[in-house]
């Protein structure tokens, strides 16, 4: 079934994670349920909850519009969320970025 609507751009994230897994202590993975996490969404986490930027000056290091911004933000914590209070694995996968290091 083809996509709707305008595709969607990539995002420059500063921020490769060395750790592309996270799992609750004790159970193993093969047991737990995933969570994929973009590497997008993780830089906006990032960008936001650990550097501390409003969420317009992240956008634009981003190199996306606020909207898009905003919905990649949601999106994360939502998955977080969900992950830490319903003990899943969180799997950080790249989508649809760029290195911005490389550029």
């Amino acid at each position: 079934m083809p996509c709707r609507g305008r595709p969607k751009s990539p995002r420059r994230v500063q921020c490769s994670p060395e750790v592309l897994y996270f799992k609750p202590r004790g159970v193993p993975l093969k047991e737990l349920e995933n969570i994929s996490l973009a590497i997008e969404e993780l830089e906006a986490l990032r960008l936001v909850d650990l550097e501390g930027m409003q969420q317009e000056d992240a956008a634009f290091s981003m190199g996306i519009s606020r909207r898009a911004f905003w919905e990649d933000l949601q999106n994360a914590r939502r998955k977080v969320a969900l992950a830490l209070t319903m003990g899943k694995a969180i799997e950080i996968a790249g989508v649809n970025y760029v290195d911005s290091d490389a550029e």
